[in-house]
């Protein structure tokens, strides 16, 4: 049962309009399906999706119910929730789009500064006139070209420098900036040489590792905004007049009284104060097995009511809720991720001063030797250029893609742009169990019940939404539903099965107690059958444990589950340390005691209460099947949920981590070998093109390799 969206929709002139955030929406066909099927519920005049936010604006006229909307979206298999009207993209999402602007502007001016230089370089009969126009022209082109795409390394320059260190954003900036300020220099005197084409080819290779970086750092920032998509949850309040209305999740305060319909997910922490039902607390503990809820117990955001309707009494705001403390500790994570320093941040460190001194030195001393002004400070741009960190920049960008390249092909997905070098150097695996090495899902294991029995009790499962009862389904396969079937909530279901009464449910409902942990099933006056369930460990869960041993790897399972449980899966697994009953905080916090006792921990999760520990990790993992907040808190994502897939990406990892630090090396060699050039003055236009390109095509390369 959907939640209503009726908090969101906002009204002007008579127009109702609703703002929807549609998952799963990939292509032409996907928004042509929900554009259709919105279209045609009645009195809608507006049903436009972007793609690429993934929002749906509904607008319409009349007394169509907000629900519906979300329900012609579920309907077609999307998922659905609405958001505030007035919700923008991201700011990482605006940077990249601005990156990519830059990226585009830079090199189409590179083009057509090219194509401006090459008469002047090859055309050794023409005018000073004619050169002169041409080099005006080349000059128009460049510099807007330059100030406008080179903005994010000035001001990362300037950010820099005002905080009394150097990154590699400088040299950069200074190169750009002097080689043009020069060569407007040189065009407007008739000097020698321009480098007009230089600054914008630079600033266009460089953007382009820039962007690519952009777009997978994005991803990485992209688990908060998912997370408060679950907070913009409506509930049902009741007023203290007793009537039932619409509010969204943040204006519930302490004390308000709330109705959970069935299968609707708690927005706020909550006491029961009156019904009897179930609730599916795996995304808050990670247990598979249903809890039949009484009154006076307290449920987290983000259960699920199961069976049936339950008044409750919000405990806490939506800011203060457990879902409000994974946000938190998402932020957290994210502030810590963002500190790292990667491999291309440490080689500046060292690398930015000794340019700088470098170009010093040639220019103080093509001034002792009695050149001129412009002379020795085009010696130093010169410098500057050759020697600006083109290779360099490309060096890191380049193996991520092609790493993520090769990992895409065995189903691992990369969403940070720092998560190779951090995956490289870790040595201690944390596992959550449910949904990670196991199914997370309950499985009907085999016993003294019948494929007849099988059969009959599935009549009943197929009309009940309990997760032992979908276990049934798929092990009993399609077939009829009983008929007269009512719901017992917390009990179990009851109805006629070929024409007799029986039931399926708790000991007790069904027959005496006693037997097996699952569900009963008997006909009426006939003893019951016992059907026993168990959330199993997953194929190559064993064996991708055993291969991280043998790797020298520390292995360790913790989970919210109960320690029974916990211990179960641990020793099918092949794990001898594990903690059971953590909470999302108590997983954050014990990934913090390893860091603190020096490990370096990969953390795989695929739950709401794993997802504080993910982003808190020093580096992490989610399958597939993970909710989206964890998937996206996530460094890598990786689909079927074969552990084995963990093995595969610390190894791809620690192959581009090499490759990385060989780009370095062949960039400082390229650097050892174009400096002297540069110091003597032989470097002219031409040659300072071809040399970075050449560099950039070395790295480019290496890179390549590991693609075979």
């Amino acid at each position: 049962m959907a939640q209503d969206p009726a908090a969101f929709v906002t009204e002007a002139k008579g127009l109702r309009s609703l703002d929807v955030l549609v998952r799963g929406a990939k292509c032409a066909s996907c928004l042509g399906r929900i554009e259709g099927a919105v279209g045609k519920l009645p009195g809608v005049e507006t049903a436009r999706l972007n793609l690429s936010t993934g929002k749906l604006h509904v607008a319409w006229r009349g007394v169509l119910a907000p629900r519906r909307v979300i329900e012609a979206v579920t309907g077609l298999g999307y998922g659905a929730a609405a958001v505030d009207a007035g919700a923008s993209d991201t700011e990482k999402a605006r940077e990249e789009r601005a990156l990519l602007t830059a990226m585009v502007v830079a090199g189409l001016a590179t083009a057509n500064v090219m194509f401006l230089s090459e008469p002047m370089w090859f055309g050794e009969d023409m005018d000073a006139g004619t050169m002169t126009m041409f080099r005006w022209l080349a000059a128009l082109v460049a510099i807007p070209a330059a100030l406008f795409s080179g903005w994010t390394f000035y001001a990362s320059a300037v950010n820099s420098m005002r905080h009394r260190r150097l990154n590699m954003d400088v040299p950069i900036s200074l190169a750009v900036l002097l080689s043009l300020a020069l060569s407007l220099h040189a065009t407007a005197t008739g000097g020698a040489h321009t480098y007009f084409d230089a600054a914008v080819m630079l600033l266009f290779f460089l953007l382009i590792g820039r962007f690519l970086d952009a777009r997978l750092r994005r991803r990485a920032y992209a688990a908060a905004n998912a997370l408060a998509a679950m907070q913009t949850a409506s509930a049902t309040r009741i007023s203290t007049c007793g009537v039932a209305e619409a509010v969204r999740a943040s204006d519930v305060r302490p004390g308000d009284m709330l109705v959970v319909a069935a299968g609707e997910r708690l927005p706020v922490d909550a006491e029961v104060i009156a019904g009897a039902s179930e609730a599916d607390l795996r995304l808050v503990t990670g247990e598979v097995e249903p809890k039949a809820t009484f009154v006076g117990q307290v449920l987290h955001a983000g259960a699920v009511n199961l069976s049936a309707p339950l008044r409750v009494r919000a405990l806490a705001a939506a800011d203060r809720s457990l879902m409000a403390d994974v946000a938190r500790l998402l932020e957290a994570g994210e502030q810590k991720k963002s500190s790292y320093r990667r491999i291309a941040d440490k080689v500046a460190a060292s690398y930015v001063p000794q340019v700088h001194a470098v170009a010093l030195l040639g220019f103080v001393g093509w001034l002792i030797a009695g050149a001129t002004l412009t002379q020795a400070a085009f010696v130093a741009v010169t410098v500057l250029i050759i020697t600006c960190p083109c290779a360099l920049g490309l060096a890191a960008p380049l193996v991520q893609v092609v790493a993520a390249g090769k990992l895409f092909k065995r189903g691992i997905y990369l969403s940070s742009g720092d998560a190779l070098e951090r995956i490289a150097t870790v040595d201690h695996v944390v596992f959550d169990k449910t949904g990670t090495l196991t199914l997370g899902e309950p499985v009907l294991l085999a016993g003294e019940w019948s494929e007849r029995d099988l059969q009959d009790a599935a009549q009943l499962a197929r009309a009940s939404r309990h997760p032992f009862s979908r276990a049934i389904v798929a092990a009993a396969g399609g077939g009829p539903a009983a008929d007269q079937v009512s719901e017992h909530p917390g009990l179990g279901v009851e109805g006629k099965v070929c024409g007799r009464w029986a039931r399926l449910g708790q000991a007790g409902f069904v027959g005496p107690k006693g037997g097996k942990r699952g569900l009963l099933f008997a006909f009426e006056g006939e003893p019951p059958v016992a059907f026993a369930f168990e959330d199993v460990v997953r194929e190559g869960a064993r064996s991708a444990i055993q291969r991280l041993q043998a790797m020298g790897f520390g292995v360790e399972m913790l989970s919210g589950d109960a320690d029974e449980r916990v211990a179960r899966a641990a020793a099918a697994a092949g794990i001898s340390v594990w903690t059971a009953n953590a909470t999302p905080q108590s997983k954050a916090e014990h990934l913090a005691r390893l860091e603190a006792a020096g490990r370096k921990v990969l953390m795989v999760g695929d739950g709401l209460n794993d997802a504080g520990a993910l982003a808190n990790a020093h580096a992490s993992l989610a399958p597939g099947g993970a909710l989206d907040v964890s998937r996206l808190a996530a460094d890598c994502v990786y689909a079927g949920g074969n552990p084995d897939a963990v093995v595969d990406a610390i190894l791809i990892a620690r192959e581009a981590r090499g490759r990385m630090r060989e780009n370095f090396g062949l960039a400082a060699l390229y650097n050892l070998l174009a400096i002297p050039v540069a110091l003597m003055g032989l470097a002219t236009p031409i040659v300072a093109a071809v040399a970075m390109s050449a560099s950039s095509a070395l790295v480019t390369l290496n890179a390549l390799r590991m693609s075979r």
